[in-house]
């Protein structure tokens, strides 16, 4: 990679907060765009579009814990686990995804070596999405994988039995590609005609992951009214991308459904700052971080 390049990436990511070496983050930021690129030759302005579009920071911090920096993962740590948690606790109560997401979590500190290099799971991590938005994705998808292994594994019912078989879910859908442009482009449409106070209020709660109390405080509302306007929020997005989908592009009452299905499954990608005025931009320091506690995701409230 050009030197000169690469230091301002390097000075973007703020890689030397975790005594990144430049060859190894060069090392990450290839494997990224080759990644991205799927084998073609891309101009140097389409690479330097690429890497600007990267989450630098988290992608810098993904490389530090690979190696196994000590302060690197102690940030990791503090910050994201607790979100981990989180996630697998919306995704299945019973604690079955926790489970996934502790596991997941060993995979990350890289227990395993393989001549002298440790195999950590974050070696993965491109930084297309936010470091957050990926753990999600991971947790989400494997917690799927195990139910469909679980599923292989269960009896077929009794010869007269009234439960019936179900189908098994195609593995390749021709339409998915679409879906999820149309559920992005609805969803992105849907955020931005909200009143800046409920976008307020979503980027607290989803991208900062603040309580209700910390956005009441910051609001001027009682918890119980951030409460009622989250979720008077979320109905009006769900009713306008319904909306959306319906008159502009023509889609049906099970298409409609199946975007839904279409954004969970590929949510890897999604990232709410995209959308979101991040409450940094409006004088939020990190004192107004979530604890770790109930959560609900986006997808969840949507679909």
């Amino acid at each position: 990679m050009d030197r000169t390049r690469l230091q301002r990436l390097c000075e973007r990511a703020q890689s030397d907060r975790w005594k990144v070496p430049p060859e190894v983050f060069s090392n990450a930021l290839e494997r990224s765009a080759e990644k991205a690129f799927s084998g073609k030759t891309p101009s140097e302005t389409e690479l330097d579009r690429y890497f600007d579009s990267l989450h630098l920071a988290d992608l810098a911090l993904a490389c530090a814990c690979a190696m196994g920096r000590e302060d690197a993962w102690d940030h990791f740590v503090r910050e994201f686990r607790p979100g981990m948690y989180r996630s697998a606790d919306a995704i299945d109560a019973g604690g079955a995804a926790r489970e996934i997401a502790q596991a997941l979590y060993a995979e990350l500190f890289g227990l395993k070596e393989r001549d002298g290099i440790r195999q950590s799971v974050f070696r993965y991590f491109h930084g297309r999405s936010s470091l957050a938005t990926w753990l999600r994705s991971l947790i989400a998808q494997r917690f799927v994988d195990r139910h469909r292994e679980t599923r292989k594994l269960e009896p077929l019912p009794d010869e007269g039995s009234a439960a019936p078989l179900r189908a098994t879910a195609p593995t390749i859908d021709p339409d998915r590609a679409r879906f999820v442009a149309a559920m992005r482009t609805a969803l992105a449409g849907a955020i931005a005609a909200l009143e800046p106070r409920d976008r307020l209020r979503l980027a607290c709660y989803y991208a900062q992951e603040m309580t209700l109390a910390q956005i009441g405080t910051l609001t001027r509302e009682h918890e119980a009214t951030v409460s009622r306007a989250l979720a008077r929020t979320r109905k009006a997005i769900r009713e306008h991308v319904e909306h959306r989908l319906r008159d502009e592009q023509g889609f049906t009452k099970a298409e409609i459904e199946e975007c839904f299905r279409s954004l969970v499954d590929d949510a890897g990608n999604l990232d709410l700052d995209e959308w979101l005025t991040s409450p940094s931009r409006l004088g939020i320091g990190e004192g107004g971080r979530k604890k770790p506690g109930a959560d609900r995701s986006m997808s969840e409230d949507l679909s």
